[in-house]
């Protein structure tokens, strides 16, 4: 909180304590920015942390409007009128204890002795009724500090409902703007191959295509089962084997459904039947 003051008052440059409203707003920026502006829902998303973000700084001026006109009077009333209190009290109870052990020895005592136990008994009882006459009289007090922070949580409120109805009128605009839009049609990139592959295009059944296989070395590869891999894979765990997009590997085991074995470039290991697609299959 004294983070967040002094961050206000420019004094540092402190953080002051994370609103979960601000780091809301900054994890939708951040993902917002990364769709980009041609994506609906990447303004949408920087609209809203953008909103989230003044909420967190609404926030804390209720925290530091509550603190400074609520929290820290009632901590003073503790530490002050309340152990002034406490002491008056206590010293009551030591003033009594002391005048009833002397009143039961009386005539074994001094008149005196007894006369001066109960005036500064009665004395202890008059300064603890009084302090805490003057702590009643005074809750009008309190009850204006209680009315303080009513009126900090409205305005907390009242702005964030501005600002939510403003983010409301925006994303509506946003849904309005999107739907007038025409719809685009899906077009798949076309396939480039390179003129060695048109070169060694073959001819199967009268359709042409063109060979995926890496050339160098897999040759070798098709009079025994293999597959050619349809992504990088990189292991995460000690017996994973490698390999980068197109390489070719060969087929040595099939795991279970979702894992093969096999060996590229000299090492054994288990990779994902998923990312790679069989060439020549395993014998049954």
């Amino acid at each position: 909180m004294l983070n967040t003051v002094s961050k206000i008052r420019g004094q540092v440059k402190a953080t002051g304590y994370p609103q979960t409203e601000g780091l809301l707003g900054e994890c939708m920026l951040r993902y917002g920015r990364e769709l980009g502006e041609d994506s609906a829902f990447g303004t949408a998303l920087i609209d809203s942390g953008e909103s989230m973000k003044l909420m967190g700084e609404v926030k804390d001026s209720l925290d530091i409007n509550v603190k400074q006109n609520f929290i820290d009077p009632l901590q003073l009333l503790q530490d002050k009128d309340l152990k002034e209190i406490g002491h008056h009290l206590k010293k009551l109870e030591g003033r009594r204890l002391d005048y009833d052990y002397k009143k039961k020895r009386l005539g074994k005592i001094p008149d005196e002795e007894v006369k001066q136990a109960v005036e500064k008994f009665e004395e202890s009882k008059e300064l603890a009724e009084r302090s805490m006459f003057n702590f009643l009289e005074n809750d009008i007090e309190q009850v204006s500090q209680l009315l303080v922070f009513v009126e900090a949580a409205v305005e907390y409120h009242k702005q964030s409902t501005e600002i939510l109805e403003d983010l409301q009128s925006k994303l509506q605009n946003r849904i309005n703007i999107a739907s007038s839009r025409p719809r685009r049609e899906f077009k798949p990139k076309p396939v480039i191959r390179t003129p060695l592959e048109i070169s060694n295009g073959q001819q199967q059944n009268g359709i042409s295509f063109s060979p995926s296989i890496k050339s160098t070395g897999s040759s070798s590869h098709m009079d025994q089962p293999c597959c050619q891999a349809l992504y990088d894979f990189e292991p995460e765990n000690e017996g994973e084997l490698g390999f980068k997009e197109g390489d070719v590997i060969t087929l040595t085991n099939q795991i279970d459904e979702n894992w093969f074995e096999g060996m590229l470039n000299g090492e054994s290991g288990f990779f994902p039947i998923n990312y790679v697609e069989v060439v020549v299959p395993l014998p049954q």
